[in-house]
């Protein structure tokens, strides 16, 4: 059998999965009837969880989204995966974001001093999400605990972080304690233009050194556990988020990698999975490699064709999976995209690899051929 990372996002955005028990094994029958062996629960999101937390009930004095008070999401996902057999990792979607045009929100009403700040002294908000200061280490241990609760409360199969987890926006760590530690290190203020290459490197170290914590900490618990992350595109995710996906991959930080490849058309999906694997990847580390796709995102959703084509270049580099943005998407037009991943590309089931799958150096058919092809062009031009 095929061993494949075969995954979708479970949101609560535009979605009804999480309303019931009876719709969440309702779609876990449908992903695995799919072909799906994975699944991406968000668990951490608008500053609530979706499971009964005694970390936000002990720092917040709320222990889970309203919507679910006499509830536990999560553990019926996970009840219902096990059941067909589907592999669950959750996913702390919200990651160091505080609220969504909010001011805040609950979180920095609370704990103003968690606040991240831009180079104003301002509170710091990007496309519209303000942020917690992911540099504090009060925050960083926050996160943390929540990241354990789950891993020891809960039959997961690992945990994921993403765009927001570990991240900042560049404009970001200008509060009074990072301003603290940039000078003790460097005898000056931290400059004003956030993209200062030393600056970025700084705070990403810190956000690196916060993620060797984070997986060092998970794997004490379980060590089987997988450790995912689906962050930006580097380079463009260190600039805007701190996120020195590199790194991470170089100290082994990820067991499982997504880049959210989200574009809308085929040929920029694969100018930059080329860019992946030829540049950012090895043959060591792209077992690691399932990237992020996007298939509905408002009015949007994927072709038929683009989605297909998606996967079979993903196979041709040498890329064994792929995790979709988001579940609905599946279900749109009398599921005309589940069916064409049920006829085609994911007609054969597939397993979701090991931990010791993920770590084999494996040598893609493309890039043996591309060998073979540039060494036949070597001998013909002597």
């Amino acid at each position: 059998m095929a061993m494949e990372i075969r995954g979708v996002w479970l949101t609560t955005t535009d979605s009804q999965v999480f309303r019931s028990q009876q719709r969440i094994a309702e779609a876990m029958d449908f992903l695995a009837e799919t072909g799906f062996n994975v699944v991406f629960p968000v668990v951490w999101n608008k500053g609530t969880t979706l499971y009964p937390s005694q970390t936000m009930q002990q720092t917040f004095g709320v222990d889970i989204e309203p919507l679910f008070p006499s509830r536990d999401p999560l553990e019926e996902v996970v009840k219902e995966a096990r059941r067909v057999g589907l592999k669950v990792i959750p996913w702390f979607e919200y990651g160091f974001a505080s609220s969504y045009n909010l001011n805040g929100g609950i979180l920095l009403q609370r704990k103003p001093e968690w606040a991240a700040r831009d180079c104003n002294g301002n509170l710091l908000k990007k496309n519209n999400f303000e942020w917690l200061n992911s540099l504090h280490p009060q925050v960083q241990e926050f996160l943390l605990n929540l990241v354990l609760e789950v891993v020891n409360n809960y039959d997961v199969d690992g945990i994921q972080g993403d765009d927001r987890f570990p991240a900042l926006p560049c404009e970001g760590g200008y509060d009074q304690g990072t301003v603290s530690r940039y000078q003790q290190q460097f005898g000056e203020n931290p400059p004003e233009n956030p993209k200062n290459r030393q600056w970025l490197q700084w705070r990403a170290d810190i956000l690196t050194d916060y993620l060797v914590r984070l997986y060092n900490e998970v794997k004490a618990v379980n060590p089987d556990l997988i450790v995912s992350m689906s962050p930006n595109i580097y380079d463009w995710g260190f600039q805007e988020y701190l996120q020195d996906t590199p790194a991470w991959l170089k100290r082994g930080l990820v067991d499982i990698i997504h880049p959210q490849i989200y574009r809308r058309d085929f040929s920029s999906y694969q100018a930059i999975a080329d860019k992946l694997v030829n540049q950012q990847f090895t043959d060591v580390t792209l077992p690691r490699l399932a990237p992020g796709i996007l298939i509905k995102l408002g009015t949007y959703s994927i072709s038929p064709e683009y989605l297909v084509q998606a996967i079979a270049y993903n196979r041709q580099l040498g890329i064994q999976g792929e995790v979709f943005f988001f579940y609905e998407g599946l279900r749109e037009n009398n599921n005309a995209l589940a069916k064409v991943l049920r006829n085609g590309p994911y007609a054969k089931s597939a397993c979701f690899p090991t931990l010791s799958d993920l770590s084999v150096a494996t040598v893609s058919y493309k890039r043996t051929s591309s060998i073979w092809q540039r060494l036949q062009n070597f001998f013909r031009n002597l």
